[in-house]
């Protein structure tokens, strides 16, 4: 013990300094804070400039073809009109029998960013003048809301100094950029088990579900932003965030104390089955408080920004997919810097190695536990912030496919390694991606159990994780 003691303190802070009194969480709840700023700060910095709503830009390209009857349509440019809430769209109309037209028209809706009736129009001009009451309810009411209209918009032209790559080359490539997204959130997921794997080497089974806490939360936040009468996407994002870094850090260092916490023993199996029983309470209280229908935020910022061709196929990137995939790379860089270079990451290694070497040394294991676990609740959280930011909502019930999967992720690359499980993460959202891509997507997920079962036979510890042949017990 002597000697654990000796390898230990390299890691510790002196032992008076740790015995200072102090409450749970008020370091960590500091640094979360710095952090969501940073989130924060990066989700702004993309967002500027970003001046055209997709959503809105379709509906007013649905309304050319209806003001052009058996023209062909080709949209020149899309750009802020000029008033509030209003899209200018410069096309050009061929008809068979006359010379090419150069037309505009200009949309005037009646919201913007969250708010749900932001693709709701309420003007249209064209160069000829403003189009009447009557005119403008009868194109909304017999042609934009019937499925004709919807499957009416002719586009966008797409960007023409766009480079050429070849056709194989480019449709791997936007494979790669749609599974950023996906990539991050199960990095996330998978952090979350491996920081109170590595830490109690026992699984909280319930991270899925407080991935929906999350989500519920970000929601819940932009809600609250709406009733004030505040639609700003970036203001929403941000309340959002912070909403779903408090509700998954609080329910998580809640309910991971009394399910892990509170059960000792040799066994993992007791506290195991009671973070299950935590996942279905989340899951039925998540039913009762959100309403089994699922809540959907609109989508922000998804206009396609066009980076290379091959002939006919664009790949194209969305300002929200590398927002999300920049707010999930700054999560884990600021993870990894919070494990390696702070008091808390220097007490978490020390107790991970020899609880009762680093409990001599002064880390009260309660207090780290709790910090533990809250802080990977807040990344269960963010994680959910990001599937509502990306798809717009999850259901009360979704949580429990990411957690699945996020914790194969955590065994692929590695259960008590947080390095290894953001390594894993990045693999099996890859996998997933490219496997639907190229092979037939009703059988992925058996590939994805089948290529676990590969690993826990040759290498059972995973990829970043231990060198020893045989696992802990979980």
């Amino acid at each position: 013990m002597t000697e654990g003691c000796t390898q230990l303190s390299r890691f510790l802070t002196p032992q008076r300094e740790a015995r200072k009194p102090a409450s749970l969480l008020p370091s960590l709840v500091r640094k979360l804070a710095r952090l969501a700023a940073l989130l924060f700060g990066l989700c702004f910095l993309a967002a500027c400039g970003l001046t055209i709503d997709s959503d809105q830009a379709r509906v007013c390209r649905s309304a050319l073809p209806a003001l052009n009857p058996k023209a062909a349509i080709t949209v020149e440019r899309v750009q802020a009109g000029p008033g509030p809430r209003s899209l200018r769209v410069d096309y050009l109309a061929e008809y068979p029998d006359r010379p090419i037209l150069q037309r505009f028209a200009i949309c005037q809706f009646m919201a913007e960013g969250l708010s749900p009736n932001k693709a709701e129009l309420e003007g249209l001009a064209t160069e000829e003048g403003p189009l009447s009451g009557a005119s403008l309810y009868l194109l909304k009411r017999y042609y934009l809301e019937t499925p004709e209209g919807i499957a009416g918009d002719p586009g966008s032209r797409p960007a023409a100094d766009a480079f050429e790559i070849p056709k194989s080359v480019a449709y791997w490539l936007q494979q790669i950029l749609v599974s950023l997204p996906r990539t991050a959130i199960y990095a996330l997921l998978s952090v979350a088990y491996a920081l109170v794997f590595g830490l109690t080497g026992r699984i909280n089974l319930a991270f899925g579900e407080l991935a929906a806490v999350g989500s519920a939360a970000t929601i819940a936040g932009a809600s609250i932003l709406l009733v004030y009468g505040t639609s700003s996407p970036v203001l929403g994002l941000a309340a959002g965030l912070a909403a779903a870094l408090f509700a998954g850090a609080m329910h998580s260092a809640a309910g991971g104390y009394f399910t892990i916490g509170r059960i000792p023993g040799p066994s993992s199996q007791p506290s195991l089955i009671a973070t299950v029983g935590m996942g279905l309470f989340l899951m039925e209280y998540l039913r009762l408080v959100q309403s089994p229908v699922t809540v959907w935020l609109p989508p922000i910022w998804s206009e396609a920004w066009p980076l290379a061709r091959a002939e006919d196929f664009l790949v194209s990137l969305t300002p929200i997919t590398v927002i999300t995939a920049g707010i999930g790379l700054a999560a884990a860089l600021g993870l990894l810097w919070l494990v390696q270079a702070t008091g808390f990451g220097r007490s978490w290694r020390a107790y991970a190695d020899d609880a009762k070497a680093a409990a001599l040394m002064g880390v009260d294991g309660v207090r780290l536990l709790v910090q533990t676990l809250a802080l990977a609740g807040a990344m269960a959280g963010l994680s959910g912030m990001l599937i509502v930011a990306q798809y717009g909502g999850l259901g009360f019930a979704g949580g429990f496919q990411y957690g699945l999967k996020a914790l194969i992720a955590a065994v692929i690359g590695g259960i008590g390694s947080i390095p290894g499980a953001m390594l894993g993460g990045f693999a099996v959202g890859l996998f997933e991606t490219l496997w639907s891509a190229y092979l037939p997507i009703e059988i992925r997920d058996m590939a994805l159990y089948a290529a676990l079962v590969v690993f826990l036979i040759f290498r059972p510890g995973g990829l970043l994780g231990f060198r020893d042949p045989t696992p802990r017990a979980v």
